[in-house]
This record gives C-alpha cells, structure tokens and sequence, in this order.
C-alpha cells in the first residue's frame, strides 16, 4: 500500500466513475480521523483527503494540518482552499469558472454531454495543470458511441496539434497524453496501492465500494483485504496483454459490469484503446512538428484486448 484515502464525510463527492447517492451528512467522528492519521503514519502512506463541500471545523482542519496531504474537493466547496484537485460535475460551471495554473481538474461528464460539449475542453485544458476527463457511464457505450468517442478524440488531438504548432504548449489531459510517458500499466490500483478510510470507521477498497457498504476491515481491528492477489496486474489475463497503459482499469467498475475485479468489461477496454491510439495519432502528429520524445506507441489491429487472448 502507497495511499490511504480518507473520506471525511459520507456526502464528499465523487471524483471517479460511480454516483454518490449519500445525501445524510455523516462527518468522520474526530477520533477516527486520528487514527486515520496515525495509521497512515505507522503504515508509510501518503493521505489524500477528500473534503465535504460544507465547512470543517478548527479541530479537523488542524488535525489535518498535521500531516501532508493531497486534498480533493468540489469546485465551490467551502473547502476549496484546502483542495489540490477540484471536481466539476456541471458543464455549465466551466465556462465560468477561475481557472487555476497550478490545480488540477477532473471533469465527470456522461458521454452524451462530452459528445455535446467537448469543444468547451480546448481552452479550458491549457489553463489548468491538468485535465482528468472522467466517463461516468462506460458500461453503456456502443459501438454508435465508440465512433463518435473517437471523433471527440480526434478533435480534440487536433486542436492541440494546433496549438503546439503556434506555440509549443502542450496541456496535462489524461486521456490523451498520460500514454506518451507510461511504459507500464498506470492503473487506479485500489486494494493494491490505495485504501479508502471511510466516516464509518471501516476500510473499503476505494469509495465507490463505501457507497455500496462493503468493507473490508476497520480502523480499530485493521484491514482484511480478501485474495489481495487477484488486484494484481500478473494475475489479469486480460489486462496483462494490453498496453493501453494509461487505463483506469477500475476495479470497481470491473466488478460492477464482469463480477470479478480483475476483468475488465468489453466497454473499459475498447474506451481506453480508443484512447490509446487517439494517444499514438497526436504523439505521431506532434513529432511532425518538432516535438522531442523518444516515446513509441505501436500500431494494434484491435480494441479489445480479449481478442488477443482468444487468439492466443
């Protein structure tokens, strides 16, 4: 374990692909947020703290002052200060937004709103440190969705060819060009390199897993992660033949739409391969003018990585 995630209250929001549903405000008693904290320390674990949208009071900010930390909030939260990355889940908020040089952003989005709106990410993009494009609803896509995913892709690889020809700036956006630099997977890894804390005193796998109440230890007792072994990227088949190494491969998700947390549905692979050569295209682009990198992204003549397997 690298990170220990800490929830300070059941209404924190999403930053990945599930839906909180919570609307019970249910802050962390102060006491487990002390143990939380002295458990991060004796265990070596870096915090990342995600923030209420409501005010904390002295006690916990300066408990969590005590500690370093990567903070995660709602943009318009109370806590926003406190924040290194802020979540927006409103499209309208983007065009109105401050956007901040040294923060990064993730956007949760539906694919029908990213179809719609995708052109508002040009110049909001190169303003931020990063851009973390979030699909809610993977599991639905189909092969319709796939193609315009694509488009979306290319489009927007487009405008940034653009704009390095103008300038030489390239933005931080995950789904484009995190693959430039991986050279192995680079994947959420809950239950591998990160748990979550949660108000309840419980561990969960990561806060999807909170949000479906099903733990896996406690503050008090410490943590009992079954088959630790299977949230291992050896022991995903799959997976293990794929170099769309900038996937989420979200373990939730994975066990949301296959049951298993290793596999990964038809839907995750063939968006993050979309991806992946929408990766290869702008990196191939980007070298026609002038960008220096010694990154490779080879051709595939697949989308899902099953294929593969089942050839072999």
């Amino acid at each position: 374990m690298k990170f220990l995630i800490i929830l300070l209250d059941a209404t924190c929001p999403s930053y990945c692909a599930y839906e909180n549903s919570k609307a019970q405000i249910e802050l962390m008693p102060i006491d487990v947020l002390r143990k939380g904290l002295h458990y991060a320390l004796i265990e070596n674990l870096y915090v990342q703290v995600v923030y209420p949208d409501y005010e904390l009071s002295k006690e916990y900010v300066d408990a969590l002052d005590t500690i370093d930390k990567i903070g995660i909030a709602s943009v318009g939260s109370l806590n926003q200060k406190h924040a290194d990355v802020l979540v927006v889940n409103d499209w309208d908020r983007i065009e109105s937004l401050e956007v901040k040089a040294d923060t990064t952003y993730i956007l949760r989005t539906s694919k029908e709103l990213l179809f719609e709106k995708y052109s508002m990410l040009i110049d909001f993009c190169y303003k931020a440190k990063r851009l973390n494009l979030i699909l809610t609803d993977v599991e639905t896509f189909t092969d319709d969705d796939f193609a315009k995913y694509k488009d979306v892709l290319k489009a927007l690889s487009d405008s940034v060819v653009s704009r390095f020809n103008q300038d030489g700036v390239l933005p931080n956006i995950n789904v484009l060009s995190d693959r430039f630099t991986l050279n192995q997977m680079n994947n959420c890894n809950a239950g591998l390199e990160s748990i979550t804390l949660a108000p309840d005193g419980n561990f969960y796998v990561c806060p999807a897993f909170y949000c479906d109440g099903k733990p896996v230890g406690n503050i008090n007792t410490g943590l009992c992660l079954k088959n630790p072994q299977l949230y291992k990227i050896e022991n995903a088949p799959i997976c293990s033949l794929c170099d769309a190494y900038q996937c989420k491969r979200c373990i939730w998700l994975n066990k949301k739409t296959t049951l298993e947390v290793n596999t990964p549905s038809h839907e995750q692979c063939v968006v993050s391969n979309l991806e992946r050569n929408a990766s290869r295209g702008l990196l191939t682009l980007l070298k026609a003018y002038g960008f220096m990198t010694d990154s490779k992204i080879k051709r595939i003549g697949y989308l899902d990585p099953f294929e593969k397997f089942f050839d072999n």
